[in-house]
């Protein structure tokens, strides 16, 4: 009996490896928290080529402090695919707080972190992709925003 529920936990275990090996990227890059300025781009440039033709799920990730201003946040996300030069653009809007006041996100007193799926990459072998991620917000200096992100995880 012992010896079968060795065997299933083996199982499990590797299907738990399996799932985390479709990830290919997961970086965040800083802001300055006294304030990300509006034509202050993020890039993401050092995805490695894809080895594989398919669709790619991808998402952006924030890291939010207590000290954000506002309930949503608006970001545009450019994606530059090479050598077909295909660029394509998102305009994603990031709800923060929920209408009771409670932040969405998860995380405790000062932080935050939110996941926001984008719409899937559909890639060649031997293609790379570069993203580049900017806030469109009003304000110009934008305060609280930590960390931003991207993961790819080939579907």
């Amino acid at each position: 009996m012992q010896r079968w529920w060795i065997g299933w936990a083996l199982c499990v275990a590797m299907l738990c490896v399996a799932c985390s090996e479709r990830r290919v990227y997961d970086r965040y890059q800083h802001t300055v928290l006294s304030g990300w300025e509006r034509n202050d781009s993020l890039k993401f440039n050092d995805i490695p080529r894809f080895q594989q033709a398919g669709r790619y799920a991808l998402d952006l990730g924030l890291r939010v402090t207590g000290n954000y201003p506002f309930t949503t946040l608006t970001l545009v996300v450019d994606r530059m695919l090479y050598p077909s030069m295909t660029i394509s653009r998102d305009t994603v809007t990031c709800s923060l707080v929920d209408r009771r006041g409670r932040r969405q996100g998860t995380g405790g007193i000062s932080y935050f972190q939110y996941q926001q799926r984008l719409r899937d990459v559909q890639v060649k072998a031997g293609d790379s992709l570069v993203v580049y991620v900017r806030h469109y917000m009003k304000r110009e200096m934008l305060p609280g925003i930590s960390d931003v992100g991207i993961l790819l995880q080939q579907q």
